[in-house]
């Protein structure tokens, strides 16, 4: 991404920061559904073409009257633009190391991989579904687990009627995979 003159400079701390947090376990890939890459990368196009060139003209107005050192639009100004700096670098790295899978192009298979629609069961307990999706895509709220997450690293691989063990903090438990499915997520 090319940097103009109005480009806040990025302090050593938020470089390391910014790798940290686009950091993915060694050797994984970051596989997104076609949704979710189309969501970040609409982030990123909001970010460049209308947030940051608003918040660059408040900027070189507030600069434009006077004393700076108290100038609260001004200092305002420059603390969210160097955030919406560090996003767009986040967003940008995100976006250019992520390996796009569509769940609904996976054809007709009972195995669990990537972009599964999983419905399972413990044995006393009711069922749930999850979608596994990409790390940027996460939301409890919605089913969405991550594929690293310990729930969907319990699934990969197995098949509708299988048993599975899931170690969580309460300890070990046994579920039953009851559906897989491959759809487009909304």
């Amino acid at each position: 991404m090319a940097m103009n003159a109005k480009t806040t400079s990025v302090t050593a701390q938020e470089a390391v920061d910014d790798e940290a947090a686009v950091a993915l376990p060694r050797g994984l890939r970051n596989y997104m559904t076609p949704q979710g890459y189309a969501r970040l990368k609409d982030e990123l196009t909001q970010l460049l073409n209308v947030e940051r060139p608003e918040l660059v003209k408040v900027v070189s107005w507030a600069a434009s009257n006077g004393d700076r050192s108290e100038n609260g639009d001004y200092l305002y100004g420059k603390k969210r633009l160097r955030e919406i700096d560090r996003r767009i670098r986040y967003l940008t790295r995100r976006l250019d190391t992520s390996e796009v899978v569509d769940p609904a192009a996976r054809g007709d298979t009972d195995r669990i991989f990537f972009g599964a629609t999983v419905t399972y069961a413990e044995r006393s307990g009711p069922e749930q579904t999850i979608t596994i999706v990409g790390l940027d895509e996460v939301d409890p709220a919605r089913g969405r687990v991550s594929w690293i997450s310990p729930v969907a690293a319990a699934l990969i691989k197995h098949r509708a009627g299988d048993t599975v063990n899931l170690h969580t903090p309460a300890g070990l438990r046994q579920i039953d995979i009851v559906d897989v499915r491959y759809e487009a997520l909304k």
